[in-house]
């Protein structure tokens, strides 16, 4: 436990930053888990519909620092191509 000033306000920031990218990071996640269901349940219309709402939320996540360029590129990409190959 930190003993001065600083180090305390600095250990409530760090708290409240984590829980902020927590959020960014579980939307994220459930919108690919969700456009995932809809491609398996081969409802193109709703894979559709829920690959916009991933990209968007994979954007911000990246843009508040949560996860790379790289692996947010790569999510994109595979779940372009999951939807685009559903008949």
């Amino acid at each position: 436990m930190p003993n001065m000033k600083n180090a305390k306000k600095k250990v409530r920031i760090i708290a409240k930053e984590k829980e902020v990218n927590n959020d960014y990071k579980a939307s994220m996640r459930t919108a690919i888990k969700n456009t995932d269901k809809a491609v398996l349940a081969k409802d193109k219309e709703k894979a559709q519909e829920n690959l916009k709402v991933a990209i968007k939320r994979i954007d911000k996540a990246t843009k508040a620092g949560v996860t790379t360029k790289n692996k947010a590129a790569r999510n994109k990409s595979r779940l372009t191509k999951k939807v685009n190959s559903m008949e």
